[in-house]
């Protein structure tokens, strides 16, 4: 992966493009997510995350506390200059690398040697470096789409599952 320079320099993109990092629901239209946008007077500087572009926020949530990884999904908008976004490359999967950074174990153990964290609880860690850690991804690209497309297949299942659930309790609760 590479460091993305693009800006929204020629105000292609406005405060209705912005985007958040969920770590829960991924990378979100940030007014769909929140319900406003929280962009500043100008959004000129923002960064550009294209689909398919990785996305690291240096936001600490409980659970994760050097920040989250995700790969953007949905369409190309902005983000905050206080993220770091990341183009791949011919051998490295988008949906991979967001798969592979969901555990959180995982992506803490990660990120922990390359961040300081300072005094207002910020990440003190460049873009660039926050590729330098070590990582084990299948070397063929193929080999992670297979993994991708197992995962997704497994994710559905489960939401399904959990309806089911949700549907045989809902109708516990009326036969009580």
């Amino acid at each position: 992966m590479k460091t993305s320079k693009l800006k929204n320099e020629n105000n292609k993109f406005t405060k209705k493009d912005v985007l958040s990092v969920s770590g829960d629901y991924g990378i979100v239209n940030q007014i769909k997510f929140k319900g406003r946008s929280f962009a500043g007077a100008s959004v000129q500087k923002y960064r550009i995350v294209n689909t398919n572009d990785v996305v690291y926020t240096k936001s600490p949530l409980k659970n994760n506390p050097y920040g989250i990884i995700k790969a953007n999904k949905g369409k190309p908008g902005i983000v905050s200059t206080l993220y770091a976004v990341y183009k791949t490359n011919e051998k490295v999967n988008a949906s991979f690398v967001e798969y592979y950074f969901e555990n959180d174990y995982r992506l803490n153990t990660y990120l922990k040697p390359l961040v300081n964290k300072g005094a207002k609880n910020d990440m003190k860690v460049s873009d660039d470096n926050a590729l330098i850690g070590n990582v084990i991804f299948p070397l063929e690209y193929s080999e992670q789409i297979k993994i991708v497309k197992f995962l997704n297949r497994f994710d559905t299942l489960i939401t399904l599952h959990q309806r089911k659930v949700k549907y045989l309790i809902s109708t516990l609760v009326v036969y009580l």
